[in-house]
């Protein structure tokens, strides 16, 4: 629930219809120059206005930030992970490592799951998909501190007033005592805990489900898990209702996607439409609508109420469809194949995480500071691989890392680690060529100028002209 309330103020109206945008990546902007000054004076303003009405001004001075965060803005104008092509967003999303994750937690939280689903009448697993698409179950909580991040949007740029709310809502959950300040944490826009609520989300639907008195959504499972139980259920789900299903369009069907024009079940089936797998279409829905999120070559899907209810937590039809295809998945306890029926449109599928951190670390031994290997595809990450994709003539340059560059960086092509346990076996393995015997020069080869660095040893990259990567020994000072 990154931005979930914003879908109301348009904030991410230009983002809803990422799932078709191209993968070429703008540059990130700079971050902007902001008077602490300014933000000062805003506060002032900020602590006698109607919205500040509930805060005390001891809470608002206790943790009134002492500068503002350049990066929230920066955020705010540049969130490049809506530019993903659908396959890109939901590989990363729905991996064989997330639905292990999802099993085992669904066995270590069974007993709280059964009493979140017998009180709010949600399906575990679905519970179970929103946790793992906001937090992969609690490992990424966000590390922003709150104040400072919601204080500065409030102060500068667009959607002042949005973020003055949650401001202030931040600031009246540590006054209700429900989560400790230090805890007060999350992403950019000021989402936290487990199952990243918005503050003004957390004050009307979370609820303390462990009886300990706080709604504690940052340290309490069973609180994050029934507070999101509650949140789909008062947005509408309803019980014992499939989210929807992957389905086969008959040959030459011609419709328009638009999941919220609903219809009953009868009616698709007089259409010609079937399971992807080529069974019946079920009669569990009510009605569904039609969602062709890559067009009518990719997969597509009859979806209902649930569907829209997983949609209202983040206002976009790729992640609802995250959460969808990772509960069924989590479901059946199958993380063999995490692929739908129908494959998406296009010759370049996307990457799982283990897969992104095998292009990071690759990249890492061929020189380019990346910072480190987290399985996240960031700006360091792109602009490293549009580096190495311009220096080897492939094209489109685009910094995007799909299968095709995975095998590329990873393959046959791939350069090996370069740390000093590992060079003299690399050497047996005639993997590189020690510099007594390699004709090539540097000068040759320009671009392969990186030099790992391991002790008092320094090794130069040298590309030949037959392909193999070689590390000359330079040593300290030569």
């Amino acid at each position: 629930m990154r931005l979930t309330q914003l879908s109301t103020l348009s904030l991410l109206s230009a983002a809803i219809g990422f799932s078709l945008m191209s993968t070429a990546q703008a540059a990130a902007p700079l971050a902007p120059n902001l008077s602490n000054a300014e933000l000062q004076q805003c506060l002032n303003t900020l602590k006698n206005s109607s919205q500040f009405s509930g805060v005390s001004a001891a809470t608002f001075e206790r943790y009134r930030p002492s500068q503002p965060d350049p990066s929230v803005i920066q955020s705010l104008n540049y969130q490049p992970e809506f530019r993903k092509d659908i396959w890109d967003y939901l590989s990363v999303l729905v991996d064989k490592e997330r639905v292990d994750d999802g099993i085992r937690a669904k066995r270590q939280q069974a007993n709280t799951l059964r009493q979140i689903e017998s009180r709010y009448g949600v399906k575990a697993e679905h519970v179970l998909g929103v946790w793992g698409v906001e937090s992969n179950f609690g490992q990424t909580l966000g590390k922003k501190p709150l104040f400072e991040s919601l204080a500065t949007l409030s102060c500068f740029d667009r959607r002042q007033s949005y973020f003055r709310g949650e401001y202030a809502n931040a600031l009246k959950i540590v006054q209700n005592g429900d989560i400790n300040p230090n805890d007060m944490t999350g992403s950019w826009a000021g989402a936290f805990g487990q199952t990243q609520f918005m503050p003004s989300t957390f004050l009307e639907l979370a609820v303390d489900f462990d009886g300990d008195g706080r709604r504690d959504l940052v340290n309490s499972v069973p609180d994050a898990l029934a507070s999101t139980a509650n949140f789909l259920a008062k947005r509408g789900y309803r019980s014992g209702e499939a989210w929807g299903y992957e389905v086969k369009l008959p040959s030459g069907y011609s419709a328009a996607s638009n999941r919220k024009d609903k219809k009953p079940m009868s009616y698709w089936r007089s259409q010609g439409l079937a399971l992807a797998n080529g069974g019946t279409l079920p009669s569990d829905l009510s009605s569904a609508g039609l969602l062709l999120p890559a067009g009518k070559d990719g997969p597509a899907f009859l979806v209902g109420k649930n569907f829209d209810t997983f949609y209202s937590y983040n206002a976009s039809e790729s992640y609802a469809l995250a959460i969808a295809h990772l509960s069924d998945l989590i479901t059946s306890e199958n993380s063999s194949k995490t692929d739908f029926i129908t494959p998406w449109p296009t010759d370049d599928a996307g990457i799982s995480r283990q897969q992104a951190k095998d292009i990071q670390q690759a990249l890492l031994n061929a020189g380019y500071d990346i910072g480190g290997v987290d399985g996240i595809i960031g700006d360091n990450t792109r602009t490293a691989i549009q580096q190495y994709q311009t220096s080897r003539n492939i094209f489109p340059a685009d910094g995007r890392a799909g299968q095709k560059f995975h095998s590329i960086v990873v393959g046959n092509n791939a350069i090996k680690p370069a740390a000093a346990d590992r060079i003299g076996q690399l050497i047996q393995q005639q993997t590189i060529t020690p510099a007594s015997t390699s004709t090539a020069s540097a000068a040759t080869f320009p671009e392969a100028t990186q030099t790992p660095k391991t002790g008092n040893v320094r090794y130069r990259r040298i590309a030949g002209t037959d392909g193999v990567i070689r590390l000359v020994r330079v040593d300290e000072g030569s």
